[in-house]
């Protein structure tokens, strides 16, 4: 008895290892050696590939490719159609298995639908990716990014209510009242 639910269409390959209450929807397929946390949403047409690790709680909405390479930490979603990659230069007649370049998602980073995450990149804790963008370098803890190639617009909350920093360096998010400082470059949550 599993103690999650694949739709009878999904295609889970010997290897693979789901947490306890996800969910894996209609023509998904998930390869050997990738493996999913607690309580993950996988959408219809998924795929993901051999070595990719999602945390708990990650949302896969439908139609992506995780790519091997891949790795997104807990509270992870994933918009429809966006796009990761593996390689920099691929060409159908040249192997470059030996060449992937990994991609990291840290806890609770959002992309949006349709994005492009070029390999080999960070996206930071609580990052929030526009539908659309293309991601050709590493992103912030709380950076609101947006474009092709995206650029960084704003600062996010954990709630994913857009930050405005008063003169102190200190905002308030309006949807949970959690505050946030601003020094330099970098946005941390103080309480």
């Amino acid at each position: 008895m599993t103690d999650y639910f694949a739709h009878e269409t999904a295609i889970l390959d010997e290897g693979c290892q789901i947490g306890k209450n996800s969910k894996i929807w209609h023509f998904s397929h998930l390869m050997p050696e990738c493996t999913l946390g607690k309580n993950c949403n996988i959408g219809q047409n998924v795929m993901i590939a051999n070595q990719v690790t999602l945390g708990n709680n990650v949302k896969v909405q439908n139609n992506v490719s995780i790519y091997t390479g891949v790795v997104c930490e807990d509270d992870v979603f994933l918009g429809p159609s966006m796009v990761f990659t593996n390689v920099m230069n691929p060409r159908s007649a040249v192997n470059r298995k030996s060449e992937y370049k990994n991609t990291l998602v840290q806890k609770g980073a959002t992309i949006g639908a349709n994005a492009t995450i070029v390999c080999g990149n960070t996206i930071g804790k609580f990052a929030f990716i526009g539908a659309g963008s293309v991601v050709t370098k590493d992103i912030a803890n709380y950076a609101l990014v947006m474009g092709n190639p995206a650029r960084q617009t704003g600062w996010v909350s954990e709630y994913g209510n857009k930050l405005d920093f008063n003169s102190d360096g200190i905002a308030i998010c309006t949807g949970n009242n959690e505050k946030y400082k601003l020094e330099g470059d970098s946005v941390t949550k103080i309480g």
